[in-house]
């Protein structure tokens, strides 16, 4: 194997381009400005944010987006920490991501040196694996490292904590061999016994139905499960990082289930005779109390992660591989299945318990607004959202017909996410329309990120649903807390149009309800640089259906209660 000598910032680089890697977000720091300096001369795009948490949801909404590991830099000490919310994000979410910190060097590690933080002692909980590079011998290899932790198995981020004068010393460099890397392991191939048991249950019940999680999308298996719930007429589910999973306009598409799914989707787990779980897990937003969740119900469980299998629910076939491998396997020794009365009873449940809404004299509903985005763009955009009422508001009204087009903080639950994650999507695929729906509170988390937009012309659209409030907590107050609004009213709120035009951006606004097809329409025409549409809605909407927390199906609120 060759070997040859660079500094190490150069060797860094080399291994970004060697991954494929053309975009970084990130900030530059004192001891990150080798790595910086060696940018400088590469065709790799080095997108500067305005804090360093926007550079984490930028690369994990690039990785959602195009299913590539996402990057993001930062300095020692109070940069790299500000990526500490968006790694624990991507962990909660299983999003590929490698994040290269600076840290001070080696002579100066433990002194409480200037800009000095236990980077990789702090992001231990929040990341699949990290490293901190003692050794520049080790600096190539221990970075390709991260690059295959940070994709393979069930994916994550993966940190490298670089001091300073590793950046800048003489370090050997060796060939590209991911076998040769301590990590490396062969795919997890899945035990036929197994497959067979899981075909035969499929095959044998009266009441089976598909529970899909984001494990599909990331395993690049939608084709697969589709064609699975067709060629056996199977009724399928998903969670919120499923969303896309399965094409959400088939008749057998039952959507969201859970706190705020539909009652349908939520009637259907609890009913099935078989739960066919495909990379997802048992979710306490999904199951509420365990003890009265689909009791019964057999579970084949299929997961690359062994953790996963009976950690909430027990698995009566655990099948621990990646989805799409799973899926090849199963698919040939499953029956042709026609359309059952179970089928027949899911869509008579659809049709019985559909979403709803109502215009009342209190303004604009905001679930109008998201149904009017979805008629607009035709449900082809990227959509991203923030965290909190308008998050739920998009699951169920914004339907996702293929993966990679819902990319939202499902675990973790991260105000500020949707819109770094929207500039991350549009780098990652420029020719798509891409829409951030948002709250008024979880947009100004990190609205500073207008300027990263405004500096690369993308034409990004933020949709608020503006109603004064932190719209989920306030919810929970109106509902548990006899409406004691504590902490929650967003009295000082921004003009949003002025906010737009102060970054030089586009911005809307209106309480109108025939306003907003056209304002809409306008903002779609805009393709040089982002747009804010400020829908000013009705301030005391509340999200249902509505399983409180902790609770069964059969404690579901389909609206609100009486006075």
């Amino acid at each position: 194997m060759s070997m040859t000598t660079m500094r190490g910032a150069d060797a860094v680089v080399r291994v970004l381009q060697e991954e494929g890697v053309d975009t970084v977000f990130g900030i530059p720091g004192g001891q990150m400005i080798p790595i910086y300096d060696a940018l400088y001369d590469t065709p790799i795009r080095n997108v500067l944010v305005r804090h360093e948490q926007g550079a984490a949801h930028m690369a994990d909404g690039f990785a959602r987006a195009s299913g590539r590991v996402g990057v993001c830099m930062a300095t020692s000490g109070p940069g790299a920490l500000n990526l500490v919310t968006g790694l624990c994000n991507a962990m909660m979410d299983s999003i590929p991501m490698v994040a290269i910190t600076g840290q001070v060097t080696r002579p100066a590690i433990g002194r409480d040196s200037f800009q000095e933080a236990d980077t990789t002692g702090v992001t231990i909980p929040v990341t699949k694996h990290n490293y901190l590079v003692k050794d520049e011998a080790e600096l190539a290899d221990t970075l390709r490292e991260a690059f295959y932790l940070a994709a393979t198995g069930r994916p994550g981020p993966v940190l490298v904590d670089i001091p300073g004068d590793v950046a800048r010393a003489q370090v050997p460099f060796n060939e590209r061999c991911i076998e040769c890397l301590d990590a490396y392991e062969e795919p997890l191939r899945p035990v036929p016994e197994d497959i067979e048991r899981a075909a035969e249950m499929i095959n044998a019940a009266e009441r089976p139905l598909l529970y899909i999680g984001g494990g599909v999308i990331s395993a690049n298996a939608s084709d697969l499960l589709t064609e699975l719930s067709d060629k056996c007429n199977l009724a399928v589910v998903h969670t919120l990082m499923g969303k896309g999973g399965f094409p959400e306009s088939r008749e057998l598409s039952m959507g969201m289930p859970g706190m705020h799914g539909m009652a349908y989707a939520s009637h259907a787990l609890h009913e099935c005779d078989l739960m066919v779980v495909i990379g997802a897990r048992f979710d306490d937003r999904v199951t509420g109390d365990l003890s009265r969740f689909s009791p019964g119900t057999k579970v084949i469980h299929i997961d690359i992660d062994a953790a996963e299998i009976g950690k909430v629910r027990e698995a009566h076939v655990p099948i621990i591989c990646d989805a799409r491998v799973a899926l090849e396997a199963l698919l040939p020794l499953c029956r042709e299945r026609g359309r059952t009365a179970w089928e027949e009873h899911l869509l008579q449940e659809k049709q019985r318990l559909p979403l709803t809404y109502t215009w009342d004299n209190t303004g604009m509903p905001p679930q109008f607004v998201v149904q009017k985005l979805y008629e607009v763009t035709q449900g082809e955009a990227i959509v991203t959202t923030e965290v909190g009422q308008n998050q739920m508001w998009a699951a169920q009204y914004y339907k996702i017909d293929r993966p990679r087009h819902f990319l939202s903080s499902s675990g973790l639950g991260t105000m500020g996410f949707g819109f770094p994650a929207a500039i991350g999507a549009q780098f990652a695929r420029p020719e798509a329309l891409v829409v951030d729906i948002a709250g008024d509170g979880s947009i100004q988390m990190n609205i500073q990120e207008m300027a990263t937009a405004m500096d690369f012309g993308l034409p990004v659209k933020i949709c608020i649903l503006n109603n004064g409030y932190l719209g989920m907590v306030r919810q929970w107050q109106d509902l548990f807390f006899d409406k004691r609004y504590s902490g929650v009213e967003l009295s000082a709120r921004p003009d949003w149009v002025k906010l737009a035009e102060a970054y030089g951006a586009v911005g809307f606004s209106t309480d109108d309800p025939e306003q907003v097809v056209p304002i809409m329409e306008r903002a779609l025409e805009v393709t040089d640089r982002p747009v804010i549409m400020d829908f000013r809605v009705s301030r005391e909407e509340n999200v249902f259906p509505f399983i409180p927390a902790g609770q069964g199906v059969e404690n579901m609120m389909l609206e609100p209660p009486r006075q």
